[in-house]
């Protein structure tokens, strides 16, 4: 007798009772997929697209610096004030369009909404130096404006992405290495960007350098690029069967549903990321907008060593991000915490570790305790993507992006208003406690947020997950009326 069972065929000539054999889930593929080229790939998006963002941060310094090394190319009047708001200017495009990202990239997907938003984005960088010594700052303000504006879409389709390629037990690494991608192009921007600068191609070899290298990427990611799994050409049945059987909380059909926002908008859980993502943001971009300014004017590091001890601090906090994550994974798959425990422990560390280190630079006056602080403060918040950042996943696979599009847009503001604050209270450039007053506001902020997070952060997936399942469960049975 032979029985066909879930595809799979038993036969037993020597018994009249046929055995069933359900079919198992699809055992872990061996080597390296398709998925970790995907995985590969928006790592490379994440880090070029802050090598977009974060040239300024250094490049400014040797754009305005009247005493710089490199006479061959314009000096730029603009004063710290002004300095600030041009920093601040990439993000007031930046948070337009989040949540539309967001929602477009789950109804369409990722792929060239990713796509479109690097090419803009490189083509902008490449003008940037014509810009700033032809126009005034106001109009480099909206050149600005616009680059943050297409790599609004970065996140919202990243984070899609990773929700849609990314089996669970490799969720923290996989989640840690794609956006890890940012301390890995802070670094190499920072690095790069101070020999840039003192070369005799100038500071305008460093908007040249980042635009060409990104439109490079659009060009292989127009070929490699993939949705989710069945859309892929070239992925085995293998990979793309194990990668399904596993994201059991990610609907296939996650583009034709509904949008729950009145769920979405009145969760707590939500709310609570949105403070977290808030505190985060007015943190991470007051340093890393401003911490070169910090290096060159109160410790007195010049152009060459200023961008290489600026990158020191996000480098370590992209070697920590792979050691937490590794760590987490293993946390979770030995089961030696709960996941909400593992979140809150890894947020903790992040942000109360973070405030720590910015409040000991009042009592530090040296030039390598102050270094070895800020480097330690900021390695440390790599632990925020086993943390608050992953938790988007959590609530909700089938609505990540859109999730992301909403906290990180809206968080935005505070991106806008860090470097803004700071080049107010930070009159005189020299004055090391007009710089501790910034630091000990970043401080308090990640104290806030993170208790925020231990109170009322949740793990759960969110019943508005699969809104159609949700409104099936609210109507009335006709069992029940029946009876």
């Amino acid at each position: 007798m032979v029985a066909v069972i879930s595809g799979t065929v038993v036969s037993d000539f020597n018994s009249s009772t046929t055995k069933l054999e359900p079919k198992g889930p699809p055992e872990k593929p061996s080597g390296l997929g398709t998925r970790h080229c995907q995985a590969f790939m928006t790592f490379l998006s994440t880090m070029l697209a802050y090598t977009m963002r974060v040239n300024l941060s250094v490049g400014i310094v040797a754009m305005t610096d009247q005493k710089g090394s490199n006479p061959n190319y314009m000096v730029l009047p603009w004063t710290i004030s002004q300095q600030g708001i041009i920093l601040s200017a990439f993000f007031w495009g930046y948070m337009i369009p989040q949540v539309m990202a967001g929602h477009l990239a789950r109804k369409f997907g990722p792929k060239y909404l990713l796509l479109g938003a690097m090419t803009v984005s490189s083509i902008t960088t490449l003008l940037n130096p014509y810009i700033a010594m032809n126009c005034n700052w106001i109009v480099y303000c909206f050149t600005r404006m616009l680059i943050g504006f297409s790599q609004g879409f970065l996140f919202p389709c990243v984070n899609t992405h990773v929700a849609k390629w990314a089996p669970p037990s490799e969720r923290n690494r996989t989640f840690s290495f794609v956006f890890g991608g940012a301390q890995v192009g802070t670094v190499v921007t920072m690095v790069v960007a101070g020999y840039l600068a003192a070369s005799p191609w100038g500071w305008p070899s460093i908007f040249y350098c980042t635009g060409v290298c990104s439109l490079t990427w659009a060009l292989v990611w127009l070929f490699v690029g993939g949705n989710c799994p069945d859309s892929h050409s070239s992925i085995s049945d293998i990979e793309r069967e194990y990668i399904k059987s596993t994201l059991v909380s990610s609907s296939d059909d996650s583009k034709n549903m509904p949008t729950p926002w009145r769920q979405i908008l009145t969760s707590g859980p939500v709310w609570t990321l949105l403070i977290v993502h808030c505190a985060e943001t007015w943190c991470f971009w007051m340093l890393l907008t401003m911490l070169p300014n910090y290096l060159r004017h109160v410790l007195k590091f010049e152009i060459k060593q200023n961008g290489l001890i600026s990158s020191l601090p996000y480098l370590g906090m992209w070697i920590m991000g792979l050691v937490f994550s590794w760590c987490a994974d293993y946390v979770i798959e030995k089961q030696i915490l709960p996941l909400d425990v593992s979140r809150k422990m890894w947020n903790t560390i992040a942000y109360w570790g973070g405030a720590a280190s910015l409040v000991a630079l009042s009592v530090v006056h040296s030039v390598s305790g102050s270094v070895v602080l800020l480097t330690l403060g900021v390695s440390l918040n790599a632990a925020i993507y086993m943390g608050f950042l992953s938790n988007h996943l959590d609530l909700s696979p089938n609505f990540a992006g859109l999730l992301m599009g909403i906290t990180n847009g809206f968080s935005t503001i505070f991106a806008i208003l860090a470097p803004m604050v700071t080049g107010f209270i930070v009159t005189d450039q020299t004055n090391r406690e007009e710089w501790m007053i910034s630091f000990y506001i970043s401080a308090g902020l990640f104290f806030f947020g993170n208790l925020v997070f231990l109170i009322f952060g949740s793990m759960e997936v969110q019943r508005w997950n699969d809104p159609l399942v949700e409104v099936d469960s609210e109507k009335p049975s006709t069992h029940s009326i029946n009876t």
